[in-house]
């Protein structure tokens, strides 16, 4: 449970950080970077690989590329889903979801 909440707080501080660096990007407060941390995680475990299924045929000839346009696309519908965090366009999305997962995977490197 621990863990879970620990990485729930590094999501929320990697959305902050990359609303903070990416204009076109505005999340309202640390409240909704929580509610933007979890509807992004549920889109994720959700809708996301149904998504992936559905182009898997584009995403074999791009080498995997339009997945980063499903992660752009999944970004602008939590845009839409939740007040207060809005993203301008789609390549603000494809930006957000790219130093989004930059940030993740700094706070997630394990100190051994």
């Amino acid at each position: 449970m621990k863990k879970h909440l620990i990485n729930w707080a590094i999501s929320i501080v990697a959305i902050m950080v990359a609303a903070y660096l990416i204009p076109g990007v505005y999340v309202s407060g640390v409240f909704t970077a929580l509610v933007v941390a979890v509807v992004l995680g549920l889109l994720n475990i959700f809708i996301r690989p149904i998504i992936l299924i559905l182009t898997l045929p584009i995403n074999i000839l791009t080498l995997g590329l339009f997945t980063l346009v499903i992660n752009a696309g999944i970004v602008l519908l939590a845009g839409k889903i939740v007040d207060g965090f809005v993203v301008s366009e789609f390549w603000t999305a494809l930006i957000f979801g790219l130093v989004l997962s930059l940030v993740n995977s700094v706070f997630h490197i394990k100190k051994d």
